[in-house]
């Protein structure tokens, strides 16, 4: 990880929404529960937040919460969570029926395969929130907003040694001054 800058909430939120705006139209758009995943963490980590760079490999380990698959009939993520590399793997061995079962989901990772790439939004630790209250894992590189990005970015080989990722991660501490 290299960490570029400590950034402000505001800073933060002015780009989330411009770049997620919320549209209560389209059934794919959920950027109102990730920019209250973010709001979360922004109550919970004291407002501790930098824009950083991640490899490839690192947003492999980040922790993805419970994910029904967008109202789809197949669990991709379990209540306890899973890693992008373990999501990945299980959406594999899902193949097709994944796209048959969940057609929103696989719509959004299509989605994210061709669309611009934008930061993810991430924290140290798991939000006791209901998505994250079962996570195995509490502490580490943990989802807030991004989940179809990094799934999407590993099917097209994105997430690569020698990639990187622009992230803003709540939660890291303050540089000593």
């Amino acid at each position: 990880m290299k960490i570029l800058e400590a950034v402000s909430y505001d800073v933060l939120m002015s780009r989330f929404t411009r770049e997620h705006p919320y549209d209560p139209c389209d059934e794919a758009n959920s950027n109102d529960e990730a920019a209250a995943h973010i709001r979360d963490a922004h109550r919970v980590l004291c407002g501790r937040w930098h824009r950083v760079l991640l490899e490839g490999p690192e947003v492999l380990d980040v922790v993805l919460p419970w994910h029904l698959g967008e109202g789809g009939d197949v669990e991709l993520i379990p209540p306890t969570g899973l890693t992008v590399a373990a999501a990945a793997i299980r959406l594999t061995a899902l193949d097709a029926t994944y796209t048959r079962t969940n057609p929103l989901c696989a719509l959004k990772l299509t989605r994210q395969t061709h669309a611009p790439a934008r930061p993810l939004y991430l924290s140290t630790r798991a939000m006791p929130t209901r998505d994250y209250a079962a996570l195995t894992v509490r502490e580490g590189l943990v989802h807030l907003d991004g989940l179809h990005r990094m799934l999407a970015w590993h099917r097209s080989g994105m997430l690569a040694p020698g990639r990187w990722v622009e992230a803003y991660l709540a939660g890291l501490p303050d540089a000593p001054g």
